[in-house]
This record gives structure tokens, C-alpha cells and sequence, in this order.
């Protein structure tokens, strides 16, 4: 589901009424515990959080004229999304969160590699997403990214 929007806010305006509620709770969840030096804005259509060009000129591989992407939400179509390019590139982080998820969630996880899908917005465990968001500051994503995932 896209949902076209300049702004985060905007972004937000146009999500259906009975997610509403559960979207604004995982997107403060994120502002209140993500390190500083993340910026949000709207990135690939959704709601982002990047390392802006002022701190990481060089941008994103794919396209260096954007920031450097690090967690994305969105409303999609059957579920809300949590994209957390950490997870993706950092093994120990990906085992330490799959580890964590029961022990926060009767739901069984559903996930990609960096896609973490919650078909019931009321079942988002927020408190596992808040200790995620710590575990990496801006430094630590610059350094995993220029080693794991940036082509030389």
C-alpha cells in the first residue's frame, strides 16, 4: 500500500483509523529511542530515519544524492512494517532479536531480512522495539554499513 505523502505527518494523516492509534505508538517508541544524530523524514515512501548528509556526506550507495537509510515504518496493505537495516547487516543483532521476540510476542515472528511485519498492530511489542532502536548509534550503523553492505 502506498501511501503518498511529503511529510511524516502528512504520512500519518492518510493511515486507516484502527491502525492509527498503534502507528503512533511505534513511530514515538522510535523517536523517544533512537541515538541521537538519526533524523526522520520520509524516505522510499515512508516514514524514515536516516544519517543525513551533514553527518554522512558520502549518502546511500544506491543513490548518493540520498541519506543513508536506517529504519523505515509503514502502513502496508495487511500489516504494519518495520524496516531496521541493523538487523539486516549485523548477524549478532538478527539472533539477539529473534531470540528476544517470544519473550515479548505470542505471535509467531514474521520476518524478511531486514522486514519485520505486524499483522496485529495491537501485538507490537514496544518495549522490544525501544531497547532495538538503542543498540546502535549513528557511528555504529556509519561503520557496519561502510563495512557489510557499501560496494567499494
Amino acid at each position: 500500500m502506498n501511501i503518498p505523502a511529503k511529510t511524516p505527518e502528512e504520512y500519518i494523516s492518510k493511515i486507516p483509523e484502527d491502525r492509527i492509534l498503534h502507528f503512533n505508538k511505534l513511530r514515538q517508541t522510535i523517536l523517544d529511542n533512537i541515538p541521537k544524530g538519526f533524523q526522520e523524514q520520509m524516505s522510499y515512501g515512508m516514514i524514515g530515519y536516516v544519517v543525513p548528509k551533514s553527518i554522512y556526506p558520502d549518502g546511500y550507495h544506491c543513490d548518493t544524492s540520498l541519506p543513508l537509510p536506517f529504519v523505515n515504518i509503514a502502513s502496508q496493505k495487511n500489516f504494519i512494517a518495520l524496516y531496521h537495516m541493523g538487523i539486516y547487516a549485523n548477524p549478532e543483532l538478527l539472533d539477539w532479536f529473534v531470540a528476544e521476540y517470544p519473550k515479548h510476542c505470542k505471535r509467531k515472528l514474521d520476518m524478511g531480512k531486514s522486514c519485520i511485519r505486524f499483522k496485529k498492530a495491537e501485538e507490537i511489542p514496544f518495549e522490544l522495539i525501544a531497547e532495538l532502536m538503542q543498540k546502535m548509534t549513528v557511528k555504529d550503523w556509519i561503520a557496519l554499513y561502510e563495512k557489510n553492505i557499501k560496494k567499494k
